[in-house]
């Protein structure tokens, strides 16, 4: 059977995990990002993926939830994937760049503070929500919070050493 389990999790022996994310990468929608394996590993990127975009983030703003949900009277199953981070300092550059990316179906790889990289919106891109802020009181944010949502059929996908070496090498 397809759906049986395989294995269990052992019990988490160190403290040693910290949670959010560390960068974004964004690319522009393509067919097939990614050739992902049956373990859900991404063992290479496509050829057509000719430039990937960095994004640092930092603090505790910068999310990243999948929410798996099985329904058993239609035998289906969704990944809703919602990545949101805030970049500080709204810019005249961002500006133009942040129009583009709303308009688009860019996909985009996230880093978290543990090291794995993992895919979002690979089947057919994201869609991204804009919102830029200054804040009321001279210490509110000045910037921008972006919202990216895509709907998946699983849990988003890791990158191994090489994929990530060569998405890196895109940038």
């Amino acid at each position: 059977m397809a759906c049986a389990l395989t294995s269990s999790r052992a019990k988490i022996a160190c403290k040693d995990i910290l949670g959010g994310n560390s960068v974004i990468y964004l690319f522009d929608n393509i067919a097939d990002p990614f050739t992902v394996s049956a373990a859900n590993v991404a063992t290479a990127i496509n050829a057509g993926v000719t430039a990937v975009f960095e994004y640092p983030v930092m603090g505790d703003t910068n999310t990243l939830e999948q929410s798996m949900v099985g329904e058993s009277a239609n035998y289906t199953r969704v990944n809703t994937q919602t990545l949101t981070v805030q970049l500080p300092k709204m810019s005249v550059a961002d500006s133009a760049e942040f129009n583009l990316l709303a308009a688009s179906f860019a996909h985009a790889v996230v880093k978290d503070r543990a090291g794995n990289y993992m895919a979002l919106g690979i089947t057919d891109g994201m869609d991204w929500t804009v919102v830029g802020a200054t804040g009321g009181a001279k210490t509110d944010a000045n910037g921008w919070t972006i919202t990216a949502t895509a709907i998946e059929g699983q849990l988003s996908p890791f990158l191994d050493t090489t994929t990530i070496a060569a998405l890196l090498a895109l940038v």
